[in-house]
């Protein structure tokens, strides 16, 4: 375990991870990815791939295909990002985490060659390899592959999939994507490669377009999801899935879809595997934090919806549960990272709630002193607390058995809170 420790310590400090410490660790480029593949004997092209994009439902739908090819008896890799309480989260064959000892293994033989590069990778480039080669090395059938940030720049566009998915577009990162949605698009849309077929999740507009104009010019076959809608079976699965967020209805039916595209490529999937796929993904692939259902009384809901679409799905999921609860009060425990474009999403959140502002520990975080300045301009009701835990603590001692306690506005609290609810 020391040994363990050490070597994410070396990863984490030698090597600049974007979700602690934002634009610092932001090296685009697809160069460091190619040349760290030739490094370790190019293991992307030892296995078959489901390349998935998009600004929310990526993790979803990543987690549904993986768990539905499971259940069809295939071997088969997972690559997410990020994690929320263990690094291994992001690397996962069924559903099992990446040993630590093969971590270990693969820092220890990259430090051993680090020197030879002078242009030396970033965390996620260098993570998404160790990746690849545990896939690799484990003779997986299938590796279904998460963007990190964008898609044409992101190191793991080195693939050749058999089908990429794009889920949706939506404004997240735009000091590096582009400050129009179609803008965010192309990046998106750069995952597109020629002869290979691409589902759609959502679009409209010129989003729409671009991804339809980049289809046509390299040669892809596009599948839009959303005009290709199964009211029946998307009921069926929508009924038997864990993943309860009413955003969740999107993905459901883009993972649809693209399994209905896998099988016309000739990959085996039969209905039976879907059904139980869709039912068995939290325990087929360890998912969580999307409207997971902590407790039911007070009833307790983290989620990691961080955007302006997430948050707005998530506000009006909240606003209806009030309603079905009559005389139940909101609870809401948040914290955003400093470059997340807050002006825009707090105007979205449900004004008639009880805020407790607060800060993941790390330094990307928006310091909670700042919100709270944002909460009083809006007339929120508020307290304000350095940590999650004590802002949680705070939340629950306040809240009654009818009430509703939500926790979220970043990836990282929830994080923190999943952390600390595991080591009680």
């Amino acid at each position: 375990m020391e040994k363990y420790q050490e070597s994410l310590d070396w990863l984490f400090s030698q090597l600049p991870m974007f979700s602690r410490v934002g634009a610092a660790a932001y090296k685009p480029g697809l160069d460091r990815s190619i040349a760290l593949a030739a490094h370790f004997g190019n293991p992307e092209r030892r296995w078959k791939s489901i390349h998935i994009a998009g600004t929310n439902g990526k993790g979803s739908v990543s987690n549904l295909i993986a768990s539905v090819l499971q259940e069809q008896g295939y071997k088969v890799g997972l690559y997410t990002s990020p994690h929320l309480a263990d690094f291994r989260e992001r690397i996962r064959i069924n559903g099992k985490m990446i040993p630590r000892e093969d971590v270990i293994r693969f820092i220890d033989n990259w430090r051993r060659d680090a020197d030879a590069y002078a242009d030396k990778p970033s965390f996620f480039e260098l993570t998404m390899m160790m990746a690849f080669k545990y896939f690799a090395d484990s003779q997986v059938d299938y590796a279904v592959i998460e963007t990190g940030m964008g898609g044409r720049l992101d190191s793991t566009n080195i693939i050749t999939p058999l089908l990429s998915v794009i889920t949706n577009i939506s404004w997240d990162h735009a000091q590096f994507l582009g400050d129009t949605l179609p803008k965010i698009a192309g990046e998106k849309a750069g995952i597109i490669k020629p002869g290979i077929p691409v589902v759609i999740g959502e679009a409209e507009g010129d989003v729409e377009k671009v991804f339809v104009d980049t289809a046509q010019r390299v040669g892809s076959r596009l599948l839009a999801a959303y005009t290709m809608q199964d009211k029946v079976r998307n009921s069926e699965l929508r009924e038997i899935c864990p993943l309860r967020g009413d955003y969740q209805a999107k993905n459901i039916n883009t993972a649809r879809v693209a399994l209905q595209e896998l099988a016309a490529l000739g990959v085996e999937i039969d209905p039976a595997s879907v059904t139980r796929g869709f039912r068995n993904v939290l325990s087929n692939t360890g998912f969580a934090g999307r409207w997971t259902v902590m407790s039911e009384s007070p009833l307790t809901i983290c989620d990691i919806g961080h955007n302006e679409a997430g948050l707005r799905y998530n506000s009006r999921q909240l606003r209806d549960l009030l309603e079905a609860r009559p005389g139940a009060g909101l609870h809401m425990v948040i914290g955003f990272v400093a470059d997340k474009d807050i002006d825009r999403i707090l105007p979205l959140l449900p004004g008639e709630a009880y805020y407790y502002i607060t800060q993941a520990q790390l330094p990307r975080a928006l310091d909670f002193r700042k919100l709270a300045a944002k909460a009083d301009a809006l007339g929120w009701k508020h307290r304000d607390f350095l940590t999650v835990t004590e802002a949680v603590a705070a939340a629950h001692a306040a809240a009654g058995d009818n009430d509703i306690i939500y926790i979220g506005g970043s990836t990282f609290i929830v994080a923190d809170y999943l952390t600390h609810a595991a080591a009680e």
